[in-house]
């Protein structure tokens, strides 16, 4: 079977991009050795995740938004990657509306394709009880991890996928902390780790260890997590902008019981045949 799939990006944040709406079959018969081997950047596509849109059987949504981290698993949600897909069911002319709701493994999201070309996605209330990461710790507003050679205090919250975020003042610590962090053994599903630097109360810089990828260009749903963390220490303001390694996201949210709104980019960049 010959399956056609779009590459985008969203800041850096990779994709390969399926339409399984009109390639039905491609959906029994991806397999998550098939997406190691696509996602490998010498002998395959090359990308961070890949994202499938398909039917869904619920009334409240147009879609199925799937996500599968570069080593096959399956992950709950991807920021960067709705924003790609909002842009991809637009090109292949399967909604023509602004507004497209998706169904994904943590719920239903709203993807909302702005004059600007931009995309805001509604990533839903965060979640910062530990049995929604999952996450082996009492409730508190900061726990400390014992890593290697070192104890880190971060904050915790779910944004439909795990999020830890670690205060500092220097984010490239991500390339020896992330994957401690990430594999840390209160994660019992693993987790995302954020190294967030506030630079005062509307911007920060973050970079990201992404759980099943190792580190990306951008993390959408990182940006979210580090801002809500941010803003629940009391750091940060209702509006911020978020720069990350690919360029800068605008994240949203009031507080308490309101949703996190995020704003960005999304890039067609060629299409492609793959034999499956």
């Amino acid at each position: 079977m010959n399956l056609h799939f779009s590459k985008m990006h969203g800041l850096g944040n990779d994709f390969m991009v399926i339409n399984a709406v009109e390639q039905p079959a491609a959906t029994d018969l991806i397999q998550s050795a098939h997406v190691r081997q696509w996602a490998d950047r010498r002998t395959g596509v090359g990308f961070d995740q890949l994202l499938l849109v398909e039917p869904t059987d619920r009334d409240d949504a147009d879609f199925r938004y799937r996500i599968y981290n570069a080593d096959g698993s399956e992950a709950g949600q991807c920021g960067n990657g709705a924003r790609c897909l909002a842009r991809f069911i637009r090109d292949q002319g399967l909604a023509r509306h602004d507004s497209i709701r998706v169904q994904t493994g943590s719920g239903i999201v709203v993807l909302t394709i702005c004059n600007d070309g931009q995309v805001q996605v509604d990533m839903g209330v965060p979640r910062f009880a530990p049995d929604a990461l999952p996450f082996h710790a009492a409730e508190q507003d900061r726990y400390l991890l014992t890593l290697e050679d070192r104890a880190v205090e971060v904050g915790a919250v779910s944004m439909g996928n795990p999020h830890a975020v670690m205060l500092t003042e220097d984010v490239r610590q991500v390339s020896v902390l992330g994957p401690q962090i990430g594999a840390h053994e209160l994660f019992p599903q693993g987790v995302n780790a954020g190294f967030m630097q506030v630079i005062d109360r509307q911007h920060i810089r973050l970079r990201v260890y992404e759980r099943g990828a190792g580190e990306t260009a951008a993390c959408g749903s990182g940006a979210c997590a580090a801002m809500v963390v941010g803003r629940h220490w009391g750091m940060l303001d209702e509006c911020v902008e978020v720069g990350l390694a690919g360029g800068r996201l605008h994240i949203v949210w009031p507080g308490a019981g309101a949703p996190v709104l995020m704003t960005g980019p999304a890039a067609h960049v060629f299409d492609g045949v793959i034999a499956l």
